[in-house]
């Protein structure tokens, strides 16, 4: 359960397979209240809730991922493109694409 509601978390299988399949240098996750956090090049690009990829809407998403479905990963949260294709070298473009247009993070002070 995730937060006291009925909802599912991202199992550590699913998660540790996502990481595996990808093999891909300057992607990781970071868990968070049972689900994850995909960073692509130190850039927020996503998350993996409830065992399914979503990644957020940007120019290069529109274009790779045109027709897929804009959805909520969890209640409350802005909509993101639903990754339905699990072909190892999209998947890597796609990632790669979205870190590109996500802006680097802010330096700490």
């Amino acid at each position: 359960m995730k937060n006291g509601n009925n909802e599912m978390a991202t199992s550590k299988e699913y998660i540790n397979g996502f990481l595996q399949f990808l093999e891909l240098n300057g992607v990781r996750v970071y868990p968070m209240m049972g689900d994850y956090v995909v960073y692509c090049n130190d850039r927020a690009v996503g998350c993996v809730c409830d065992n399914r990829l979503f990644v957020k809407i940007t120019p290069a998403s529109r274009k790779l991922l045109a027709g897929a479905p804009e959805l909520p990963p969890y209640a409350g949260a802005k909509p993101r493109y639903l990754v339905e294709n699990d072909d190892k070298q999209f998947l890597a473009k796609l990632l790669q694409a979205v870190s590109a247009d996500v802006p680097a993070p802010k330096k700490r002070k």
